[in-house]
């Protein structure tokens, strides 16, 4: 049931394989710098699997936006919560085989010190069958693949990979920024990918969108963009450093997020920024 996804999102969404990865120490200060920016999932901090407090997300941004900031960032049951907005979340760890380490060298063993990116996704599938797919231990690296992080149609955040290591979301790939293209390469019988300074997030796709390939569907839940906006407001990575896997693709097949409102996720990226 799940070759379809497979076939249609995994396929070039490598990084390498844990068999060929570089074998360098990667020291605990180095992995900070790299990861520091990235949302931390604090929700290790509880035992609690859900939160009892759930934003009224069907607010539009507006409204939510014009409401006055009376209360500021804090913490409920080590649950970071934002602008009295605290999403329902779960961990879901995937398996060690399909994620790696951060490295602080390339293939030439170059130094690379990359400024965090944060990559937006969809899974073209449903999430239980993402989270199905990264649980599998998969020792052939032409079907390891991860996010960070996913985000169901209904809000809920799902921790999948921790910040500190990389995801396998995107393969061939390049960020253009102020600095020029930035890409590393970490394997030899693999194309160069964002993937060794990116925090990877994908968004559940809604059903009349999964595996097709057409170029938009009904788009994203409210709940999905406060969640989203709530996720990526933890971390200080800027604006002009959060892309989507479509921009970063250089094998000119990925297309997501599809009907993903930029303009609507920034507004309120902006307004849980504020606390």
């Amino acid at each position: 049931m799940f070759l379809p996804f497979l076939c249609l999102i995994v396929g070039l969404m490598l990084a390498g394989s844990a068999t060929l990865q570089q074998k360098k120490t990667v020291t605990s200060k180095s992995v900070a710098a790299i990861w520091s920016q990235y949302p931390y999932p604090q929700v290790e901090l509880t035992r609690n699997k859900g939160s009892e407090f759930r934003s009224p997300v069907g607010s539009d941004v507006d409204t939510l936006m014009s409401k006055s900031p009376d209360v500021t960032s804090s913490q409920v049951n080590g649950i970071a919560t934002i602008g009295q907005y605290r999403p329902q979340y779960k961990i879901a760890w995937a398996h060690p085989t399909n994620y790696g380490e951060r490295f602080t060298k390339d293939l030439n063993g170059i130094p690379v010190n990359n400024k965090p990116i944060i990559v937006l996704h969809e899974t073209d599938a449903s999430a239980s069958s993402v989270i199905n797919f990264f649980q599998e231990p998969h020792f052939d690296e032409n079907v390891q693949a991860s996010y960070h992080t996913m985000i169901q149609l209904d809000g809920t955040v799902v921790y999948l990979v921790p910040p500190e290591k990389r995801a396998f979301g995107a393969a061939n790939s390049e960020f253009d920024s102020s600095d020029g293209s930035e890409t590393v390469k970490t394997n030899p019988q693999i194309a160069s990918s964002v993937n060794n300074f990116a925090y990877h997030v994908s968004l559940e796709t809604p059903p009349d969108g999964h595996m097709n390939t057409q170029p938009t569907h009904s788009s994203y839940t409210e709940a999905q963009y406060h969640s989203l906006a709530w996720l990526i407001a933890q971390s200080n990575v800027p604006e002009e450093r959060i892309t989507t896997h479509k921009a970063v693709d250089r094998s000119g097949q990925k297309i997501d997020p599809r009907s993903f409102d930029f303009y609507k996720f920034l507004n309120l990226l902006h307004y849980y920024r504020r606390f």
